[in-house]
């Protein structure tokens, strides 16, 4: 009985503070100072659980980028975030020629159980100095992250997805206030596929052949 009632505290303990969170972050208004289309995308090294650094400047210049935030490895609405995107984003980017990247503020070591355990074929990195996720502004601070993050830091992002061109500027970015909402894989397709598009259009030899029809 005592068990019961003090799980049912924490249950409703843990729903005050979500409601509080969204309300501070409706309030403070602080998606004005996040990452939003036409900035620059920029050239932070991130560390691979497989490959170890990688550079964001050198995947862009084979495609467009997707990065898709979440908070760490052991969190039961990113592992169902990056399962659909697994199933229902990742096969697409491919045949886009684009590169998806999650991305955690937590230790490559860690990481490597959500990779293993959900068989990504994308690229998992670590941003354990949350470089990127600040100078996205997706980051806020969250007490007693850093044990499970392995980095002693308590710096957890929003979540969030940021789609990038070849020429590093950013065409797409959505943020969300909690986990129980994400970017649906078609707002991110379609995204890139608009980049390809704007790409083919800009590409020299486009217009060659118009008019030699008699």
């Amino acid at each position: 009985m005592t068990t019961n009632l003090r799980d049912a505290g924490r249950l409703v303990q843990h729903r005050l503070d979500d409601q509080a969170f969204r309300l501070q972050f409706e309030s403070n208004a602080i998606w004005n100072r996040m990452v939003a289309a036409g900035d620059r995308l920029p050239d932070l090294p991130l560390v691979e659980v497989d490959l170890g650094p990688i550079h964001l400047n050198r995947l862009r210049d084979t495609g467009p980028v997707v990065l898709a935030f979440f908070r760490h490895a052991t969190s039961a609405p990113c592992d169902a975030a990056l399962r659909d995107y697994r199933d229902c984003l990742a096969p697409a980017l491919t045949e886009l020629d684009a590169h998806l990247v999650a991305v955690s503020p937590q230790v490559p070591a860690r990481l490597e159980a959500v990779k293993r355990r959900q068989d990504l074929d994308f690229f998992v990195a670590s941003d354990a100095r949350h470089t990127l996720i600040d100078a996205f502004n997706i980051g806020f601070n969250s007490p007693g992250a850093g044990s499970v993050l392995g980095t002693g830091r308590s710096v957890l992002p929003f979540a969030a997805v940021v789609v990038a061109d070849r020429g590093g500027i950013v065409r797409f970015a959505e943020v969300h206030a909690d986990w129980s909402t994400r970017t649906e894989p078609h707002r991110i397709l379609a995204a890139v596929r608009e980049i390809n598009r704007q790409s083919r259009l800009r590409s020299p030899g486009h217009d060659a052949g118009r008019g030699s029809r008699p």
